[in-house]
């Protein structure tokens, strides 16, 4: 069962999901993509022998009303906020996608707090396709979030027609749920255009996310998802060797049920553990 707190942050109280009691046994603090939530881990984390913390990063989630600035060097900031309020000196640090940029740069920027880097189909630098500017690029993410919907039913229907959530389960489905906010019938993503945008600008083109991987070491674990983010044959990052990093593709996956199916669920839990 996931322990629901706020944590405080410039501009407001960032939401943070957690999973297990925090004792002795290695924390882990687990980021997610560009427009989820913590609900995210919710395959992942009920595997991993230890607690395991994840934010709602700013402009998403409960954490959606927070203002920007937003940027990877934001959301690591907040992060480590995340761990000086649960009282957590080091963590093993995982991120998927976009969260895989913010934990790059957390462990740039903040080394002392990061025990271990797991990387998931994100935080290698990702370039975008010839001709293919950002705007075009963000379409398809940004067109949900003017969206409304009429019903829980509808947004679930909604992300059923996603060809990489052909494999409806009760996680995937919590997560939905949790990205709703408003009333019938007029839901809406609890995901923030600004920061999405940014957020994007950000990770293709900012120093930060460069800095941060030319620094990894080049034993820092990253899984890649063996398809795309349609569940495409041609995965997110195409060829494993250009990565530059200790990559295991998990197969079978594509970029979101690398952590929302059991298969990948049960790799990253033991990447991880």
């Amino acid at each position: 069962m996931t322990t629901v707190s706020a944590v405080p942050v410039p501009g407001g109280e960032l939401v943070v999901g957690r999973w297990g009691a925090l004792d002795d046994s290695p924390p882990v603090l687990a980021i997610h993509g560009i427009t989820a939530n913590h609900l995210a881990w919710g395959m992942v984390a009920p595997l991993v022998p230890g607690p395991v913390v994840a934010p709602d990063l700013r402009g998403r989630g409960g954490s959606g009303s927070l203002p920007g600035p937003y940027g990877m060097a934001a959301h690591a900031a907040d992060c480590v906020a995340v761990l000086d309020a649960l009282g957590i000196e080091r963590a093993v640090v995982v991120g998927h996608s976009m969260g895989g940029f913010v934990a790059s740069v957390l462990a740039h920027r903040y080394p002392a707090r990061v025990a271990r880097l797991v990387l998931v189909d994100g935080g290698a630098p990702l370039a975008l396709p010839g001709g293919v500017d950002i705007e075009t690029a963000l379409g398809p993410a940004v067109a949900r979030l003017s969206m409304r919907f009429a019903s829980h039913a509808a947004y679930h229907d909604f992300w059923r027609e996603h060809p990489s959530f052909t494999g409806w389960n009760p996680a995937i489905e919590s997560y939905v749920d949790y990205d709703l906010a408003g009333a019938e019938p007029e839901l809406r993503s609890k995901v923030n255009e600004d920061a999405v945008r940014a957020d994007f600008v950000d990770l293709h083109k900012g120093a930060e996310p460069l800095a941060a991987y030319a620094a990894l070491r080049s034993d820092t674990v990253f899984l890649r998802a063996e398809r795309g983010m349609f569940d495409q044959p041609e995965a997110l990052y195409p060829d494993p060797s250009a990565i530059g990093l200790a990559v295991t593709t998990v197969p079978g996956t594509n970029h979101y049920t690398i952590l929302l199916g059991e298969g990948g669920a049960r790799a990253v839990a033991a990447a991880v553990s």
